[in-house]
């Protein structure tokens, strides 16, 4: 507020009619107009990290869908047990990045980790699907390090 007085004071001239404040009406402007877009931006900034956070959380529900139903007792299972061609869950990995592509996030630092608590496959054991996923800010701030987001679905084995 005090630089505002100031500007004012020195932008003011002497007219025939008065005081004329075009100067000190301009610098209030765009300190206005600077605030202003600092703000939409930040807004924008917020709702893209709320909008990530929900669709890498879609994504790993969607592998636990996966995993879920391609248990031992599917032909094509996914999992710890023995007869799985997939023990190491290659398949729930491919489609928690084939989800999150979709909304047109860069994949490629996402790291998913489907594990198996319970070390096997079977029915009613749990499937777990961690995503971790470093957030790339649209504004570089100085000083501002972007979050590491994680994510984690769990579910159980029905088939």
């Amino acid at each position: 507020m005090m630089v505002v007085s100031y500007l004012r004071r020195y932008c003011r001239r002497r007219t025939t009619l008065g005081w004329d404040e075009s100067g000190s009406m301009m610098i209030e402007f765009c300190l206005s107009v600077w605030t202003l877009f600092l703000m939409a931006f930040l807004i924008f900034e917020f709702c893209m990290a709320i909008y990530t956070y929900s669709v890498l959380g879609n994504a790993a529900r969607e592998g636990v869908r996966y995993a879920i139903v391609h248990g031992t007792d599917n032909s094509s299972c996914s999992g710890p047990s023995s007869g799985c061609a997939d023990s190491g869950g290659n398949n729930v990995t491919a489609v928690v990045n084939s989800y999150a592509s979709i909304s047109f996030h860069d994949t490629s630092g996402m790291t998913v980790t489907p594990s198996w608590p319970d070390g096997t496959s079977t029915p009613s054991s749990r499937v777990l699907v961690t995503i971790s996923y470093p957030y790339v800010s649209y504004l570089a701030l100085p000083g501002f390090n972007s979050p590491q987001m994680q994510i984690k679905a769990e579910g159980r084995i029905v088939f």
